[in-house]
């Protein structure tokens, strides 16, 4: 064995070629090479040299380009579409793009949800890609320069829109999503082109009931997989899946399962096309048909911020609506099924006399005059009186306790006023909490600023009971009891004058029973249980002779020789809000939700004839009907 043999190799074995580069200067042979490497690595590097000052040479050229000096420290500056934007750090191209006005499209891509980038409608040109990229898992970059309406990104976006359609039934006649698809809006948009399959579509099960509140339509699906993120991600409840391969791929529920979760119906929501469909709402209207209004759920004490969608003077469902501070994006069903006490059950005339059991002494229908004159006539002996009690019911706005309170303590005398309501229920891990009272915190606040005790409704049951209340004045007939109950207990009382909104056995005892407005027909505020207060818009006219709670409280005061010049919401928060301090901050008008939200990002249902949503119907509504 030769010494050479045990030398570690050098890769020097070889002479290099001529010209060739190498990492020993003394190697080189020849003329200098017209393309060196850039960076190349000494043994033994050269002694720095400086200048008279100290100032080290210049750097060598070649190597990678330095990096941009950020434009806006703390921010990226990039152009789309030939358009400047700044954006936060990390901020995708979908939401950049959002900012200048131009619209990427997406299907799988949702704000709240994790990032998929199944969908690959949203790819788009980038300045440092040599490739398109999904806008909506791409962060901007710093000077970087992104086109959204090349004929490259064009033909993508309708070669993406052709295979989604590929297998789809194209059933949009009898579809509910008709109208709030974002496969029609798209193919009319980016592809407009007729099928060119040859064959038959791939077959799968059509309408599968998921669950108590959703029904599937599997042949509708694109797979974008929403609804799967939302049911992990969100509510932590992982009850759907996505089965199969290629184009047997389908969502679907576990075996042995089923979409029973109390956050179900928010997977309707962002589904973009018709396959998962609510149970409750399918067939009932088109979304063409329906004005949206911008309002507050009142299933509990959340207090969700939501959109209710209604035709001539019935709602037909609750959309969540953003709000950070609250609900985010996000519902629960059961404050989503809630509406349908607006719909059925409601007092729509006034009536002066019991309706049932043995003291039957109801009379024929009156006008709200006769109704006003009849329930004055009964208050008026009792003003002052310690036999005289006031409920409140936390369903009410702070409008309505504010008018109808103040009426009580001025006008009635009253000193105390009893906390009605519905009766506490379950409450979740998420949204939905044990108090199905909307205004039970607007309640408390706007009782302590006009000076009165907060009593227990246990307390008015025995005092009636007992003999010390013979008489009672309600604003609204909700009790956390059961109702029957209660009506045995009510019908002990000689005088019982209520503003309700809905029928019930204790409306039925009520002496003079009043028809009250919901929310959803008037405007005004909740505060929820964090002490948030939330505007809700005006939807519709009121049903039937029904008026807000405020309305009733100020024409009893006239009748009772008071004064009270309101005339709307608005002006009874003028007139009483100031003595409620914690309402001081509040500004009423500037607090007023968007009549519709921002094109492009969240649409609302459009009007067939162009009106926008809300602005469709004008004072009394038409006959229902098309």
């Amino acid at each position: 064995m030769s010494d050479n043999d045990t030398k570690k190799p050098t890769g020097d074995a070889q002479t290099p070629p001529k010209g060739a580069p190498t990492d020993s200067p003394a190697a080189k042979v020849g003329s200098e090479p017209s393309n060196p490497p850039a960076g190349a690595k000494m043994d033994t590097p050269p002694v720095a040299a400086s200048g008279p000052t100290g100032t080290p040479p210049p750097k060598p050229a070649g190597g990678p380009p330095p990096k941009p000096q950020p434009k806006n420290p703390g921010f990226v500056t990039a152009v789309v579409d030939g358009k400047e934007v700044v954006v936060k750090p990390g901020t995708n191209m979908i939401e950049a793009a959002k900012q200048v006005g131009s619209e990427i499209p997406y299907y799988c891509y949702h704000p709240r949800l994790s990032i998929a980038a199944n969908c690959r409608i949203c790819l788009i040109e980038a300045s440092n890609a040599p490739k398109l990229v999904p806008a909506c898992q791409t962060p901007m970059a710093e000077g970087q320069v992104i086109k959204t309406t090349t004929p490259k990104v064009k033909e993508q976006q309708r070669a993406v829109m052709e295979f989604l359609l590929l297998n789809h039934p194209v059933d949009c006649s009898i579809c509910d999503q008709a109208g709030e698809c974002k496969l029609q809006d798209y193919y009319m948009k980016y592809d407009y082109r007729p099928s060119r399959l040859e064959g038959t579509k791939a077959l799968k099960t059509k309408r599968k009931v998921l669950g108590p509140r959703v029904v599937l339509d599997q042949e509708r699906c694109i797979i974008c997989t929403r609804c799967v993120r939302f049911m992990n991600e969100i509510p932590k409840e992982p009850q759907l899946g996505v089965f199969g391969r290629g184009s047997h791929e389908r969502i679907d529920v576990f075996p042995g399962n089923e979409l029973d979760s109390n956050y179900s119906l928010n997977t309707v929501d962002v589904c973009p096309v018709g396959a998962l469909l609510s149970r409750d709402f399918r067939f009932k209207a088109r979304s063409w048909f329906l004005s949206a209004t911008p309002s507050v759920c009142t299933g509990c004490s959340r207090g969700c911020s939501i959109s209710a969608d209604w035709m001539s003077q019935d709602t037909y469902r609750y959309r969540p609506r953003e709000n950070e501070a609250i609900n985010k994006s996000w519902m629960c069903d059961q404050g989503r099924l809630s509406y349908k006490d607006l719909n059925v059950g409601r007092v729509l005339a006034a009536q002066v006399g019991r309706r049932t059991g043995p003291r039957d002494t109801v009379q024929p229908a009156l006008t709200r005059r006769d109704a006003i004159v009849a329930a004055g006539k009964a208050l008026k002996p009792l003003v002052g009186s310690s036999q005289l009690a006031v409920l409140a019911s936390p369903l009410a706005s702070n409008e309505d306790l504010l008018a109808g309170l103040t009426f009580a303590k001025v006008t009635l005398g009253a000193t105390a006023v009893f906390v009605g309501g519905r009766p506490q229920g379950q409450a979740d891990h998420y949204l939905m909490t044990a108090d199905k009272n909307p205004n039970r915190q607007g309640l408390a606040l706007v009782a302590k600023g006009l000076g009165l005790t907060v009593k227990p409704f246990e307390e008015l049951t025995a005092a009636i009971s007992a003999g010390k209340v013979k008489a009672l004045y309600a604003v609204g007939t909700e009790v956390p009891v059961d109702a029957a109950g209660f009506a045995e207990v009510a019908a002990k009382l000689e005088v019982f004058v209520a503003q309700a909104q809905n029928e019930s056995p204790v409306t039925a005892q009520a002496t003079v029973l009043l028809p009250a407005s919901a929310h959803i027909e008037d405007e005004g505020t909740f505060t929820q249980q964090d002490g948030i207060t939330q505007r809700f818009r005006k939807a519709y006219p009121p049903k039937g002779d029904a008026v807000p709670h405020w309305k009733w409280a100020a024409e009893l005061t006239r009748e009772l020789g008071g004064e009270a010049a309101h005339t709307s919401a608005r002006e009874v928060w003028r007139a009483y809000s100031a003595k409620v301090a914690e309402f001081a901050e509040f500004n009423w008008d500037k607090a007023s939700p968007p009549d519709r939200e921002k094109p492009g990002i969240n649409p609302l249902p459009s009007g067939a004839d162009g009106r926008p949503p809300g602005y469709r119907e004008f004072g009394a509504p038409r006959v229902r009907g098309i």
